[in-house]
């Protein structure tokens, strides 16, 4: 296999399935069948998850609430993913861990880098949710965070397109996929890969990303085998 200990980040809205919001089941399921079968080849991985499926803190600040009230909110919203993904991989056998980065003691651990490596080591699969605890900081930038904590290969973001485009390819017949791209054409091109913060903290950390459709059953297993799935963010 190419990598040893993955950080896979997923979106909170690809949870919808074909929802409005809310949390699709099947969908889920999906999700913890193929992680399953990666981790049962013996790769170490750890998940974070969004939240907005359920809320989104940003939409809130526009309303008109307290923008660190709203994320709050939001963190909590990743929890209640987490959870659901955490209930749909242990149906499939495997072992888990729920860490987050708010104290919930009665149905999570805090998180805690040496425990969560420690956790991988034994091989289970670790969630981390709440964000990074903190306010203003988005679920790709807690992904990014993590990844580099527990010294992860790859961060792969699992969403419901299959790459980096040129352009937004829902709007642009036209545009074309990036099979490979450097982080400094990502700044240079303006192209939408992660907020600023977590893209940045990956390019320091020489953290390579991979984006890909985790929608399309059995493509996070051929992209770990090395298969030329989404595009590769690096160097």
């Amino acid at each position: 296999m190419k990598y040893k200990r993955i950080l896979l980040k997923l979106s909170g809205e690809a949870l919808m399935g074909e929802k409005q919001y809310g949390i699709d089941i099947d969908r889920v399921a999906q999700y913890a069948k193929d992680i399953h079968a990666v981790h049962a080849k013996g790769i170490e991985i750890a998940v974070v998850i969004g939240g907005g499926n359920i809320y989104r803190g940003l939409s809130a600040e526009k309303a008109g609430m307290d923008r660190v009230q709203a994320d709050y909110m939001g963190m909590l919203a990743t929890v209640i993913n987490s959870m659901a993904l955490q209930d749909a991989l242990e149906k499939t056998g495997v072992k888990t861990r729920l860490l987050t980065a708010i104290k919930m003691e009665q149905i999570c651990e805090p998180f805690i880098r040496r425990r969560a490596v420690r956790h991988l080591e034994k091989g289970r699969i670790v969630i981390f949710g709440a964000g990074t605890g903190n306010p203003y900081f988005t679920t790709d930038t807690a992904a990014s965070l993590r990844a580099v904590e527990i010294n992860a290969d790859v961060v792969m973001k699992g969403t419901r397109v299959d790459g980096i485009y040129t352009a937004d390819p829902l709007k642009d017949p036209e545009a074309s996929r990036y099979d490979e791209i450097t982080f400094s054409e990502v700044y240079k091109k303006n192209l939408n890969v992660m907020d600023m913060t977590a893209f940045t903290l990956c390019q320091e950390n020489n953290l390579p990303i991979i984006v890909f459709d985790m929608n399309k059953p059995g493509n996070f297993m051929k992209l770990v085998e090395g298969e030329p799935i989404g595009t590769l963010v690096k160097g």
